[in-house]
């Protein structure tokens, strides 16, 4: 079956309206079982600055072993190939009305018993101007619930971008959380192998724990900027276009509603 790569009225519009949109089966599985297969190499050894595990951990929290992988792109070809995946370049064309650029990849493993992660909004971290980032949240296993899935606020794409509070260290693995307002309530994102979820850079949205003792959560997300940006946070250059080619913008000093004094804790 070939992926979607042209949205429909329909799909803009939810995108538009409600902040989020999932595009089922944008990758084969033969392009799920790469990246499964390469993120399992990668699981088994340290890469500073980018992997750090704790391979020899006994500790209950099972993060420890198996934190998440940050701009894997930077490193490792395959997670670069799929960071510029054509069907996923393609939505996102269509909903910036222009071509995208390729900011960030990340790869979670959300083992049984991990900790969530606090409601929080993405361009607090990316800092994308003028415009905002995309998203694009890719299920390697099937998400729910259950075993760690995605919660978003639908509309919340409407609001600015705020100041986080401290979140409950008990049930997140970081420490921000933006609190939604009070009309607007979480819901569950459920998903399976191949689905992707697009959504706005200002969209509140973070997971459930995973409660499971058997499922692991897997994913690959990338972030993106639109071409016509020309400011991004530090920690996101270079840029890439479709065609791998780098991109370098302006770095965006902009300490946002929180003030230039106020330190990230959570390098998103």
């Amino acid at each position: 079956m070939q992926s979607q790569t042209v949205l429909t009225k329909e799909q803009k519009n939810q995108f538009e309206m409600e902040g989020y949109v999932i595009v089922k089966g944008l990758f084969s599985k033969q392009e799920l079982d790469e990246i499964e297969q390469t993120f399992h190499e990668i699981s088994e050894r340290a890469i500073p600055g980018y992997f750090e595990p704790d391979l020899s951990s006994e500790s209950p929290d099972p993060l420890r072993r198996y934190p998440r992988v940050m701009h894997p792109h930077r490193f490792n070809e395959t997670a670069k190939k799929y960071m510029l995946h054509q069907p996923v370049m393609s939505v996102l064309e269509s909903l910036y009305n222009e071509a995208a650029l390729a900011a960030q990849s990340m790869f979670y493993y959300k083992p049984p018993g991990a900790r969530g992660q606090a409601l929080h909004q993405d361009n607090f971290y990316l800092k994308v101007e003028p415009g905002n980032c995309i998203a694009a949240w890719t299920a390697i296993d099937p998400a729910d619930e259950e075993n760690g899935g995605l919660l978003v606020v639908p509309k919340t794409q409407q609001y600015d971008i705020v100041c986080p509070e401290l979140s409950d260290s008990k049930e997140s693995f970081t420490t921000h959380y933006v609190k939604p307002p009070k009309e607007q309530k979480p819901m569950p994102v459920i998903m399976e192998p191949g689905d992707v979820l697009f959504f706005n850079g200002n969209l509140i949205h973070g997971s459930y724990r995973n409660k499971t003792k058997d499922r692991f959560r897997r994913a690959f997300i990338c972030h993106y900027a639109n071409e016509s940006a020309t400011h991004i946070g530090k920690h996101y250059q270079p840029l890439f276009r479709a065609d791998g080619s780098i991109v370098e913008l302006i770095d965006n000093p902009d300490g946002g509603p929180c003030g230039f004094e106020f330190k990230s804790l959570y390098p998103h």
